[in-house]
């Protein structure tokens, strides 16, 4: 098993998470591992004034994972009333499947809880992208059948097919 460290981000990761997440979700570079969206969106995820908007945010947190120096994969959680948010999963392409999304996920929802005492988490995720469905699935997370609109942003992302839309998942502990 990888030997791994979680961490909240700081101001200073904010590029390298930015790169880490683009890579991971679109472009050539995401088809290494089986999170793209690289045939559902043209464009960026991200960019690094998004990241840091994030990190200094109130009651909001990117968590880090690394293997010694290496960032292996980041997760951003934003505190929504009573609820925390989850978004923006991201593994290096070429590690995915070894089970660090996995860990970086059980990590997160246990800062959530410790640092804001919450035991609802809900994330928004395009329904058509079924392995990752059932990925959460495994992860104990459910189906609400809440369906949202995509959001359009122009000057980060472009759909590449029409209907793209997103659906609530959530998970009580």
């Amino acid at each position: 098993m990888l030997e791994l460290t979680f961490s909240r981000a700081e101001p200073a990761d904010a590029e390298q998470l930015a790169a880490l997440i683009n890579s991971a979700y679109r472009g050539e570079s995401s088809r290494q591992g089986w999170t793209t969206e690289a045939d559902l969106l043209d464009g960026r995820r991200t960019e690094a004034a998004d990241i840091l908007d994030l990190i200094a945010g109130t009651e909001s947190m990117i968590l880090q994972c690394r293997r010694q120096n290496d960032l292996l994969g980041s997760v951003h959680l934003q505190k929504l009333d009573q609820q925390v948010q989850i978004g923006m999963l991201a593994v290096v392409p070429a590690m995915q499947g070894l089970g660090i999304g996995k860990r970086l996920l059980a990590a997160a929802e246990a800062e959530a809880k410790q640092a804001w005492l919450v035991k609802h988490f809900v994330m928004a995720v395009i329904p058509c992208r079924t392995e990752l469905m059932a990925f959460y699935e495994r992860r104990g997370y459910q189906r609400t059948g809440t369906i949202k609109a995509f959001p359009v942003n122009p000057a980060l992302w472009q759909p590449k097919v029409a209907g793209l839309c997103l659906e609530l998942l959530e998970k009580y502990v």
